[in-house]
């Protein structure tokens, strides 16, 4: 095999394996979108790791319940000697070191209301991954049913498309014969081009859904997606609850008021004296005193004697705030500020989630309403279709109202694709807005 031949066989196997993976196919069902999704969400990795660090938060806080314990050690060279009334103090090498442990003993509150600021901590976090799970799943919701309905419409342009090419095909034999008009048949031509161009414009906006989709999933943007869930199964909405109390977004506005209650728990303790215990013991050796002793006789002899040894400590420690100024109790008014803001959004948010729980509510209602008008509309335009295509056969209707009937007809198919859809996509927003999307 020469050179040529070597490069030609490869450049076909690679557009052979790019071919391949161009069109690789993703069949999947709503069910399967939604665990793609939550599987490969960054923003719900953010939420997740969130929590573990939330956790740890609360974890670190109660160790301050518990004693802490430090060991040390010291090392000293020190040049020169030190005189000590005519002796000499030798620190070449000493060395010291200990243990100690330290326990609070009262604080003010300060260590049981960190603990519980760390528990309220923790437990929005918790909130705050229930509702980015809730964002996820109505953002995959909305991709897949809109996928599909997309594609319905452009199964249906095809369609119409074809029964224009058919009646386009008929009307030039009419025309041959001399049975139909050069303006007829410039009409319907006119119609297919419009028809071509909402085609195109609606196959864009498919392609544009997939890789949507595709980027949900997190799949290769070339795959082929197939959704299995095509079937738009719909009853009439009853009993639906306005109870907003399992909403995310009401446990995180209550866990900000207890939050600021702890608080001004925090700023309060600043004012309470604090009570603490330390237990130590160091060992110290290699410390030397040169000098000179009277022997007796007014005889002067040298000596030298080495310290090694070791001592325990036990100290207990008040500390008992007397005068900062009024420091403490601005402290504590602020603190007490930020309660009331927390209360008013409270308050306030409440109010505009019961509004958008009743939005929710409304759009269910009034999207199965459409749902039911479209489907009347559609049957009315299909046997108005049916109906004006029999007429125009037998010459008793113009081609303007055959091709009047095929645009209602058109219109009426493409309501209802949306009306289906849109209640689909109100289904799930009805369940986020009540805290019930799992």
């Amino acid at each position: 095999m020469n050179k040529k031949q070597i490069i030609t066989t490869c450049c076909v196997v690679l557009l052979s394996v790019s071919g391949a993976s161009a069109q690789q196919q993703l069949r999947i069902s709503q069910a399967e979108c939604r665990e793609m999704a939550l599987a490969h969400s960054e923003d719900l990795q953010r939420s997740e790791n969130a929590l573990r660090q939330a956790e740890l938060d609360r974890k670190i806080a109660k160790t301050a319940f518990l004693p802490n314990v430090d060991a040390s050690a010291t090392g000293a060279y020190v040049l020169p000697d030190m005189d000590m009334m005519g002796m000499k103090l030798r620190m070449r090498g000493t060395y010291m070191a200990g243990i100690n442990l330290t326990q609070p003993i009262y604080t003010g509150g300060k260590i049981t209301t960190g603990h519980r600021l760390a528990r309220i901590g923790e437990e929005a976090a918790a909130e705050q991954l229930r509702m980015t799970r809730m964002d996820v799943l109505v953002e995959a919701d909305n991709a897949y049913w809109t996928y599909i309905a997309v594609g319905r419409k452009v199964r249906m342009l095809e369609s119409y498309h074809a029964q224009m090419d058919t009646l386009y095909r008929q009307t030039a034999a009419a025309l041959a014969a001399g049975m139909a008009t050069e303006n007829d048949l410039l009409r319907i031509d006119a119609k297919r081009s419009d028809i071509r161009y909402q085609l195109q414009k609606v196959q864009n906006g498919a392609d544009l859904c997939r890789m949507s989709l595709c980027r949900i999933v997190d799949v290769n943007f070339d795959t082929q997606i197939e959704a299995t869930d095509t079937a738009f199964v719909t009853s009439q909405p009853d009993r639906l609850s306005a109870e907003t109390a399992a909403r995310p977004e009401q446990h995180l506005l209550e866990k900000q008021v207890a939050a600021q209650k702890e608080q001004i728990r925090m700023a309060r303790a600043d004012m309470l004296p604090t009570v603490g215990l330390s237990v130590g013991y160091s060992y110290y050796g290699n410390l030397k005193l040169n000098g000179t002793a009277d022997a007796g006789g007014g005889t002067m002899v040298p000596y030298s004697q080495k310290f090694r040894d070791g001592m325990g400590l036990a100290m207990l420690s008040v500390k008992i705030p007397i005068f900062h100024w009024g420091e403490s109790r601005k402290k504590v008014r602020k603190a007490q500020y930020e309660l009331r803001n927390a209360e008013l959004d409270l308050q306030k948010n409440s109010r505009l989630l019961d509004i958008e729980v009743r939005q929710a509510i409304q759009n269910v209602q009034d999207g199965f309403l459409l749902i039911r008008t479209a489907e009347t509309g559609l049957q009315q335009a299909s046997e108005n279709l049916r109906v004006m295509r029999n007429r125009y056969a037998a010459s008793m209707a113009p081609l303007t109202d055959l091709l009047d009937a095929q645009s209602q007809w058109q219109q009426a198919e493409s309501n209802l694709i949306e009306a289906q859809t849109q209640y689909k996509i109100y289904e799930t927003e009805y369940l986020r807005a009540t805290g019930r999307l799992e």
